[in-house]
């Protein structure tokens, strides 16, 4: 994918800072690949910083395999953007989870059973002692990791699967195969930053800006058969949606427009 992000943020914060912002304005594609950043002047004046902060910062992206120095041409973008991303159209949410663990591939970093946290209980609409499988993964995309899942499901039904099952198979098709017929899903999304531990499944700085997005998945208004807590890069992955302006005069209004394969 072009990166080798060091999982590092450089000294400083204010470095960390004009590292964020300008590895941001890579990911979305703002600088394209082969663009030259401004000089360091340029760029501490900018950003209101020392050549010294923007220089540890320009340091920390070219570790990262972000940019390139080149001399006579200073700091030149070398990564790829976005174009390889994987995105999914939030109406057509659930043919996309499944496509997506066929061209996908995921890593199982753990495996147990215990009590749901109270958010987890309180969603899956659990009675008090009732227990749930915990799997914590990593989904890759040519062999580079865009998400970190961590997924609760009731134990009445996770016991119908293996610990190998789950390395091997996308937990939709766990759930289908368990006898389980999904009637319905609330979706939230939100940003949040790498905790350590996530950093480094995710192979980023630190402190890096994700999305997260929670998904409880239900076989009807009583049942809740999955709790999902995802972590996405952002420069990996991105969500959609197309809205058309619907209603008369004063009553008009922007609704998700459902596509063919809502119905996959």
């Amino acid at each position: 994918m072009g990166q080798l992000d060091t999982g590092i943020l450089p000294d400083g914060g204010k470095a960390r800072r004009v590292y964020l912002l300008l590895k941001g304005e890579i990911a979305a594609g703002r600088l394209t690949p082969g663009t030259a950043l401004p000089g360091e002047q340029k760029l501490a004046e900018a950003h209101g910083v020392s050549r010294v902060t923007v220089r540890r910062a320009l340091e920390t992206l070219a570790a990262d395999g972000l940019i390139e120095k080149r001399t006579g041409a200073g700091s030149v973008v070398t990564a790829k953007t976005d174009e390889a991303a994987i995105a999914a159209d939030m109406t057509t949410l659930i043919p996309q989870i499944v496509r997506m663990g066929r061209e996908t591939t995921a890593r199982l970093l753990s495996f147990s059973y215990g009590p749901p946290p109270p958010r987890v209980a309180a969603g899956l609409g659990l009675s008090e002692g009732q227990m749930v499988q915990t799997a914590v993964r990593v989904r890759l995309i040519d062999e580079t990791p865009f998400s970190h899942l961590t997924t609760h499901v009731p134990e009445d039904i996770a016991r119908n699967y293996s610990e190998a099952d789950l390395a091997t198979t996308p937990l939709f098709s766990l759930l289908e195969r368990s006898g389980v017929t999904v009637g319905s899903a609330t979706q939230s999304v939100s940003a949040t930053l790498a905790a350590p531990d996530v950093a480094e499944a995710l192979r980023v700085p630190v402190g890096s800006a994700l999305l997260a997005l929670t998904r409880i998945v239900r076989e009807d208004a009583e049942r809740g058969v999955e709790y999902l807590s995802a972590l996405y890069r952002p420069d990996l992955f991105r969500l959609e949606m197309a809205l058309a302006r619907v209603g008369a005069d004063g009553a008009r209004h922007w609704e998700p427009v459902i596509g063919p394969g809502a119905d996959a």
